[in-house]
């Protein structure tokens, strides 16, 4: 702590700065869809760094740009975007049509007066075995907007359902890419973190499914739901989500549902080999942004470091929270913090990872709690923001398909991030954490 510099925290602000002021521009000013997210993020990341290298006089380039390759050389970083690019080629290869199958199937054989359930538990396992939130509300949300119009139940009830549940697997899943983040930023395996968050959320999943039941049970339905499906193309997701609880190494579960899955697109005639080999590549490219955002921040983040400016962070946070239960709580604060700046939870957990990591070994927290409170926090915020990445597409699927729905329809019937967020708090204040140890 006697290095302590808060000027060494400029990039950081002049990232939130800029950030903020063109997505705002972009979507509330200039009107342009999905404003926040055609902000150059990577361009953003890089004047943050210019700021950063022109800061702390007395340190040559030359040794700015050795302090630069230590940060992005971590075995962590490393490891964090070879996962995402195998995930991204597993997501490429399985397709829209095996999450489909999974979510006719349960509206097909569930009755119709459960199908909201029905869409919240769908949502759950696709975005667990996806392990992307956006990605499962692309596909479902027009599933979702054709069981309210068939059924007869709210429309912001059913998109609400539908967010919650990409939340859940968001939160979780072990191909994720904040999973990935979280647990390679703290040094924590992925199925001790997965245990851990799985006790927060299992409640807080519980408890939505009986808020969206009782909403949704004295509802008047009309009309079936019907739709072929093909259960055989949902085998990789089991493996996958299988391999994961079960410890097996990351690398090697994605590979097995990327082989898996390979064999029965080609087989079945979903894809043909060119068709597979696209999808490999625009899945792994639609990754590139989030690998260069982690080696970014790393660079970033080692050059404050050692110019003393997470000694200042730290300082002031610890002022502010005392022990170890409030030391959670900030670290839950802080990603939040900066996922609303940023409206991206992957970009906040990289950013808040080595800060976190210092606040985890002043407060005495295990790199898996912190890994837990990282992704459920930064899942929280991200999954209420009225300007977020799954807020902005579920909007953009009801207007495609006719429907003229709000942000502030569906943000009342988010019960899930809500309830994960009371679970947390309930966790993090009254439940005590096992000790291994302890004889």
């Amino acid at each position: 702590m006697k290095n302590r510099n808060a000027w060494a925290l400029l990039p950081i602000g002049v990232f939130v700065i800029l950030y903020l002021s063109f997505g705002i521009a972009f979507e509330y000013v200039l009107d342009i869809s999905m404003g926040f997210y055609n902000v150059p993020i990577v361009v953003i990341f890089l004047v943050s760094l210019l700021v950063a290298c022109l800061q702390n006089r007395g340190v040559s380039f030359d040794e700015k740009l050795k302090i630069m390759g230590q940060g992005v050389g971590d075995k962590n970083i490393i490891t964090m975007i070879l996962i995402f690019l195998l995930a991204g080629i597993f997501v490429g290869v399985v397709g829209r049509s095996s999450a489909e199958s999974v979510a006719y199937f349960m509206l097909s054989v569930i009755p119709v007066r459960f199908s909201v359930c029905v869409l919240f538990v769908v949502s759950c396992f696709i975005s667990t075995a996806m392990g992307t939130s956006v990605g499962t509300i692309t596909l479902i949300v027009p599933i979702a907007i054709a069981v309210s119009s068939s059924s007869g139940f709210s429309l912001p009830l059913c998109i609400g359902s539908v967010i919650g549940g990409a939340m859940f697997g968001d939160n979780i899943s072990f191909i994720s890419d904040t999973t990935i983040a979280a647990c390679n930023g703290q040094g924590c395996n992925m199925k001790d973190k997965f245990y851990t968050n799985f006790a927060v959320v299992c409640p807080a999943a519980l408890v939505t499914l009986g808020i969206i039941f009782a909403l949704s049970a004295n509802c008047e339905t009309v009309g079936t739901i019907d739709k072929q499906y093909d259960l055989v193309q949902i085998i990789p997701y089991v493996l996958v989500l299988i391999g994961g609880i079960a410890g097996i190494n990351v690398f090697i579960t994605l590979l097995v549902g990327i082989v898996t899955g390979s064999i029965i697109m080609l087989a079945g005639g979903t894809l043909t080999f060119y068709e597979l080999m696209t999808g490999m590549g625009s899945g792994a490219s639609g990754m590139f942004e989030t690998a260069m955002v982690a080696i970014l921040v790393s660079a970033i983040c080692a050059l404050i470091r050692h110019a003393g400016g997470f000694d200042a962070l730290l300082f002031a946070i610890q002022r502010v929270f005392k022990g170890k239960k409030a030391g959670q709580l900030g670290i839950g604060l802080l990603v939040g913090a900066m996922d609303i700046a940023t409206a991206n939870n992957t970009v906040a957990i990289v950013m808040a990872n080595p800060i976190a990591s210092q606040m985890a070994e002043n407060y005495g927290i295990s790199n898996k709690k912190t890994a837990s409170v990282l992704d459920t926090f930064s899942c929280i915020f991200q999954g209420i923001i009225p300007y977020g990445a799954q807020m902005l597409v579920a909007l953009s699927a009801a207007s495609t398909m006719g429907y003229s729905i709000s942000a502030f329809d569906i943000i009342p019937n988010l019960f899930y991030p809500y309830m994960l967020l009371l679970s947390s708090l309930i966790f993090i204040f009254f439940v005590p954490e096992r000790n291994k140890n302890k004889q």
